[in-house]
C-alpha cells in the first residue's frame, strides 16, 4: 500500500531542494517554484479552485521582503506553504460536539464502500477509550449484512450494540426502541449506522432525512472514501446541502497516495473532517489534525501522532522495564517480539516511515527493507522457539535451526539471518544505554 500522500510529498521534495539550492530568490525563482507547486497539486487531484486560491495567498505572502531578502528564503518559504496547507486542511482539529442532555447523537451517512459500518464501530472503540459509554445502533436495513458486521465488530470490540428484530422493517422503529434500551444501559453517545446506495439518488437522501427528523442528530458525519479524490467532495457537498453536515470522516486516508480530497474538502464544502481512517485495524480512526497532515504532506514528519500511537501501543511501565533489560544487556528475543506486535498494532510499517522526518529516498529504503511480510516472518521464526532458546539465543545451533525454520515456514538462512541482526541489535543497545546512563539520562524510548 502507498504512503499516505506520497506522489504529493515526493513532489514537494524535489520542489524544496531546487529551492534550498538557489541561495537568494530572485520574483522568477519565486514564480517557478510556485508553478511547479500548483501542477503537484492538480496532478495530486485537488479542485482548481482551491489550488488557484492557494498558490495566490502563497505568493502573496511570499513576495515581502523579508523572504526574498532574507537569508533563508527557501525556509520562509516552506514556512508559507506549511501555513496556508494547513489553512485549506482546516485550520485547527475539530471535535465532536458536547449534549447538553445526554445521549450524545452521531447519525453516519455515506455511500456504500465508503467505510460507513466499520467506521460506526472504529468511533464506538475510540470514544470508549475516551471515557464515553458508546451504544451502536445499526439502521442499514437494505444491507442485512451491514447489520451483521456492525454487530460481530461490535462484540469484539467490547461495545453495547443493538440487535433488530426478524420482524424489524423500518430505520425509525429500529431507532426508538434502540434508544430505550441505550438509555436503559446508561449509554452517553448513540452512533446510527444508515443505509447507503452505491450512487446517490433521491431514495438514500428522502431516507436519510427522514430518519434525521426523529433523530435530531448533535452531529451528522459523513463517511467519505478518500482515495475516490473529487468525486468524495462532490459526494459531501450533495449530502450537506441536504442534510447539513456537522463533520466529515474520511475513510483509506494511510491508502491515499495523491490527497485530492483530504486538501479539498474543507475549502469547497465547508464541512471540517473530524476524522481519518488510517487502515483496516478497529483502532484505525485518528482524529484529523491539519496542521500534522501538513507537515507529513511536505515530508516533515508526524512525531506527534507517532508518539500518541507509541503511547496507546506500550504502557509507560512495560516500555520503561524493556529499557531497563536493554540497557543491562538482557533484552532477550522475547522482548524483542513483544515490540515488534507493539510497532504492528500501531499501523503500518509505511505509514509508521511517512511520520518520520527522514527523506523520501530513505523511506522507501527502510520500507524496503522492513515490511509487513518481513515482521510476519520475524515473529514467525521466533515463535517456533522455546522459552529457553528465546531467553538465550546463544543455545540455538544446527539442529535447532533446523527446526526452528521448519517450524516457522522459512529456512535456516532466515534465522541465521534473525539471530545476527538481534546479537548486533542487543549490543548497540547496551552501548546507547551504557552512554546514556553515564550522562545521567533515562533509557531511550523502546517502542
Amino acid at each position: 500500500m502507498a504512503m499516505m500522500f506520497q506522489n504529493l510529498t515526493d513532489k514537494f521534495e524535489n520542489i524544496f531542494k531546487k529551492l534550498k539550492n538557489k541561495g537568494r530568490l530572485t520574483e522568477k525563482d519565486l514564480d517557478t517554484t510556485l508553478r511547479d507547486v500548483k501542477l503537484a497539486l492538480l496532478e495530486a487531484d485537488v479542485n482548481f479552485k482551491v489550488v488557484k486560491d492557494f498558490v495566490s495567498h502563497v505568493r502573496r505572502r511570499s513576495m515581502g521582503a523579508d523572504v526574498l531578502e532574507s537569508l533563508t528564503p527557501a525556509q520562509q518559504v516552506i514556512k508559507i506553504v506549511n501555513s496556508e496547507m494547513t489553512t485549506i486542511l482546516g485550520g485547527g482539529r475539530v471535535t465532536l460536539e458536547r449534549a447538553s442532555v445526554p445521549p450524545l447523537r452521531i447519525m453516519l451517512v455515506g455511500l456504500q464502500g465508503s467505510g460507513k459500518t466499520t467506521t460506526a464501530a472504529k468511533l464506538g472503540l475510540f470514544l470508549k477509550n475516551e471515557g464515553h459509554r458508546p451504544y451502536l445502533i445499526p439502521a442499514d436495513l437494505n444491507r442485512p449484512a451491514a447489520v451483521k458486521q456492525l454487530l460481530d465488530t461490535a462484540e469484539r470490540a467490547g461495545l453495547a450494540a443493538f440487535s433488530p428484530g426478524p420482524d424489524e422493517s423500518s430505520p425509525v422503529a429500529i431507532y426508538r426502541k434502540a434508544a430505550v434500551q441505550a438509555g436503559r444501559a446508561g449509554a452517553d453517545t448513540l452512533i446510527i449506522d444508515t443505509a447507503g446506495r452505491l450512487h446517490m439518488d433521491e431514495e438514500l437522501m428522502a431516507e436519510a432525512a427522514s430518519l434525521a427528523g426523529v433523530i435530531h442528530p448533535h452531529e451528522t458525519l459523513l463517511v467519505a472514501d478518500a482515495m475516490t479524490g473529487q468525486d468524495a467532495v462532490h459526494v459531501a457537498e450533495k449530502f450537506n446541502t441536504r442534510l447539513g453536515l456537522t463533520g466529515i470522516v474520511l475513510t483509506k486516508l494511510d491508502g491515499d497516495a495523491r490527497g485530492g480530497a483530504a486538501l479539498s474538502m474543507r475549502r469547497v464544502t465547508g464541512v471540517p473532517i473530524k476524522f481519518a481512517g488510517m487502515g483496516e485495524a478497529i483502532e484505525a480512526l485518528e482524529p484529523f489534525n491539519p496542521d500534522r497532515i501538513s507537515s507529513r504532506i511536505l515530508g516533515m514528519g508526524d512525531m506527534l501522532t507517532l508518539i500518541d500511537r507509541a503511547g496507546k501501543a506500550m504502557e509507560e511501565k512495560e516500555a520503561l522495564k524493556i529499557a531497563g533489560k536493554q540497557i543491562k544487556g538482557e533484552f532477550d528475543l522475547e522482548d524483542f517480539r513483544d515490540q515488534l506486535r507493539h510497532i504492528r498494532s500501531m499501523g503500518s510499517i509505511q505509514d509508521l516511515l511517512s511520520m518520520l522526518p527522514i527523506p523520501g529516498k530513505m523511506k522507501k529504503s527502510f520500507a524496503g527493507e522492513a515490511d509487513e511480510k518481513d515482521l510476519a516472518r520475524i515473529t514467525a521464526i521466533i515463535d517456533s522457539m522455546t522459552p529457553r532458546e528465546r531467553q538465550n539465543p546463544r543455545i540455538i545451533k544446527s539442529s535447532r535451526k533446523k527446526r526452528i525454520s521448519a517450524g516457522s515456514g522459512t529456512t535456516v538462512v532466515d534465522v541465521n539471518r534473525l539471530l545476527k541482526r538481534f546479537d548486533e541489535a542487543r549490543k548497540m543497545m547496551k552501548m546507547m544505554g551504557k552512554g546514556r546512563r553515564m550522562k545521567g539520562k533515562m533509557p531511550f524510548p523502546t517502542v
